[in-house]
């Protein structure tokens, strides 16, 4: 059995065990109060017969009291006075609730660690769950085009081929070099940022411009994909943002809306703004494969990939860091991101908001 679970089952016995010894304290607490007020009024019960007999054998009722104070004389009868009963009374109820709360605070505090340490518990399983699966999934996505890599090599190296298939093979090589060092990049990066070692330079910037830049080092993807990228973005719009930063996240969308798009077979992007209160939106919205709406909040953690699953299948698959950069590096520069679908299959809108530009750069 693994260590975690043996942990869950120890304290699990021990907030048991607590429970039982604290209920077994709290009633021999309630029955010894009860126990040392009924012998306080068996005590009184006595002074009070002792009185009486005095009045009976003709003593005064002055004289009663005196010897008893805690007795009261009404007539020729005596009795405890009202006063001492109440005392009686009040003091028991008092030591009970004295030991309900001091039981009571002990279980909830321990009850209250126990429920930390469980969901420390699950958040570490959670995690290494993930870890797992991002070793496997990074070992796959390297096995690929490592092996087309050596298939390509194989063939170099055992023929000279004709230049136009040399130059098929040689493209095909670039293409998995880029492939695996975008992983690399991909993870470095969600590193750096985890642990906040990313410093950004604020600036105006031109949201069209910077979105073109990246839209046209694509469009050659999107083609050969059967996708189309339409941009119907309103110029003059700037906003405040690290350069760097605004090209890593729109590049990271705009990648991961047309693995969307693909994994569907073709389709349409369509990239439009709006100015909201203080901020710039920018508007993705794909054609693609789409995901449940309850999903939309997880996309932007680390190592989810709900394309492949919901492309029932499907040939792309990334590592699960891009759209987790998109959000760490939107939280840095003090913008915001969100993304919704319809259903699997209904396509996808993301949302990208940034801090309006008071200047304008020249």
């Amino acid at each position: 059995m693994k260590s975690p679970r043996v942990f869950q089952l120890t304290a699990l016995a021990l907030i048991v065990v607590s429970a039982v010894q604290v209920g077994w304290w709290l009633f021999d607490q309630r029955a010894y109060t009860i126990e040392k007020v009924n012998a306080q009024r068996s005590a009184y019960a006595a002074q009070t017969a002792a009185a009486q007999a005095l009045l009976d054998s003709g003593a005064s009722p002055g004289r009663v009291r005196e010897v008893l104070p805690q007795i009261v004389v009404s007539g020729a009868q005596a009795s405890l006075a009202p006063a001492v009963d109440q005392a009686l009374r009040t003091e028991e109820q008092r030591r009970i609730n004295q030991y309900a709360w001091e039981g009571g605070f002990f279980l909830l505090a321990l009850g209250v660690c126990i429920a930390v340490i469980a969901r420390a518990l699950s958040t570490e399983a959670r995690v290494l769950e993930e870890q797992d699966s991002f070793l496997a999934l990074v070992s796959h996505q390297f096995k690929t085009p490592l092996a087309s890599l050596q298939l390509s090599l194989e063939t170099l190296a055992l023929r000279a081929p004709p230049p136009q298939a040399a130059r098929t093979l040689i493209d095909r090589m670039l293409t998995d070099i880029a492939r695996m060092e975008a992983m690399v990049t991909q993870i470095l990066e969600s590193v750096r940022l985890e642990r906040g070692r990313v410093e950004l330079r604020s600036e105006p910037l031109q949201l069209r411009a910077a979105v073109t830049r990246v839209v046209t080092q694509l469009e050659e993807r999107a083609r050969s994909e059967r996708i189309t990228i339409a941009n119907s973005m309103a110029p003059g719009l700037y906003v405040m943002s690290d350069a760097l930063a605004l090209d890593v996240v729109v590049r990271n969308v705009l990648e991961n809306a047309l693995a969307a798009v693909s994994a569907a077979g073709g389709g349409s992007i369509d990239l439009s703004t709006r100015e909201g209160v203080g901020e710039v939106e920018l508007l993705v919205k794909d054609s693609g494969v789409g995901f449940e709406p309850a999903a939309g909040a997880r996309l932007f953690e680390k190592f989810t990939r709900l394309g492949a699953a919901a492309a029932g299948g499907s040939a792309y698959y990334g590592t699960g860091l891009g759209l987790y950069i998109v959000r760490r590096l939107m939280e840095l520069s003090h913008g915001r991101v969100a993304a919704h679908s319809d259903g699997s299959g209904k396509g996808a809108s993301f949302v990208l908001a940034w801090p309006a530009a008071q200047e304008r750069e020249p």
